[in-house]
């Protein structure tokens, strides 16, 4: 069910899947670890925050991309602590989740070439 969707993932530059969860409630998960000093990490962030958070007023995906992390002051910093996690509600399928990211990211998505556009 989720390995479309992580295969893809991991093709995204500086991006590594970390795992997936499904929740009790139905809805679920997939955390990843974003290489920050990858050349196009920060594009590789905004672009998923642009698809999963905010496509459109009325195109809204029921999904969120937010950042995670245990306590810095307990662990080190964001190199070896910061996370991402992709929320999904029940109603979003892993399938539909991969189109959509795929319908509106770079292409092909591996190719760095077409990265970095805009402000760099």
């Amino acid at each position: 069910m989720f390995e479309d969707l992580k295969e893809f993932l991991g093709r995204v530059p500086a991006v590594s899947v970390l795992g997936h969860q499904i929740h009790e409630d139905g809805s679920w998960s997939i955390k990843l670890d974003i290489d920050i000093d990858h050349e196009f990490a920060w594009h590789v962030v905004q672009e998923l925050a642009f698809v999963l958070n905010y496509i459109s007023l009325t195109e809204r995906l029921p999904t969120v991309f937010k950042p995670v992390s245990p306590p810095p002051y307990l662990n080190g910093g964001p190199r070896g602590y910061l996370s991402w996690v992709i929320e999904a509600e029940k109603s979003a399928a892993p399938k539909t989740i991969r189109q959509e990211l795929e319908g509106r990211m770079p292409r092909p998505v591996d190719d760095l070439s077409q990265w970095g556009n805009g402000d760099e």
